[in-house]
């Protein structure tokens, strides 16, 4: 079947303003335990996007850590593309699709580190395999081959070996403070459901858009 051709009629109930919490983020666990429940695999992996000193967008999948009032918070290192773009421009879109249930949830906001004491709890968390490659990757640089990669993580585990692995000065959080949400249902022949919550000072507006 070419890509043109390649549909699928989406049969899911609708979504009218009174099924959404006053909150989207209360709206967003929701739907997020909805897809846990229903086996979607990953449901915190998003798209994270930014944009690049050239004006280009980038995107790429990142693992959600945390989702509070304040926003989302992910992790990774400082030093990569996304971690020097949001550098330069603080700000990102995000998009997690839980396609499995027609479902999708956009946010935009503004980004910001998270604190110190954030960083660290987190990275104290991860399995030590993953500490490790923390120090062993310059993300996104280049490099030579895979045997390169391998001996950087050999090194790493043996300037660590019988102590804990501290978290890399290069390595650490992000917190997007959404400005908007939209949460998308589909439906059949195309005419999707599409809420969008706005923040108005300490409030959030919410409004129907066409599909």
């Amino acid at each position: 079947m070419s890509l043109r051709d390649r549909r699928i009629q989406y049969e899911t109930a609708g979504l009218d303003r009174h099924d959404l919490h006053d909150s989207p983020v209360a709206q967003w666990h929701r739907w997020y335990d909805d897809a846990a429940e229903a086996g979607v695999p990953e449901p915190n992996a998003m798209v994270v996007s930014t944009v690049d000193a050239a004006g280009f967008p980038d995107s790429r999948i990142v693992l959600a850590r945390g989702f509070d009032d304040d926003g989302v918070h992910f992790f990774g290192n400082y030093e990569s593309a996304k971690g020097v773009q949001l550098a330069a421009a603080p700000r990102a879109a995000v998009t997690f699709p839980w396609l499995a249930l027609h479902r999708q949830v956009r946010l935009r906001g503004s980004v910001e580190r998270l604190s110190v004491a954030a960083s660290d709890d987190y990275f104290a968390s991860r399995p030590r395999d993953s500490q490790l490659g923390a120090w062993a990757s310059e993300q996104s640089r280049p490099i030579a081959d895979r045997p390169e990669l391998e001996r950087r993580f050999a090194d790493a585990e043996a300037r660590f070996a019988g102590r804990e692995v501290p978290r890399p000065s290069h390595w650490g959080g992000w917190l997007l403070r959404p400005e908007t949400f939209e949460f998308w249902q589909g439906r059949p022949n195309r005419l999707h459901d599409r809420f969008r919550y706005s923040r108005i000072d300490d409030a959030w507006s919410v409004e129907r858009l066409s599909p």
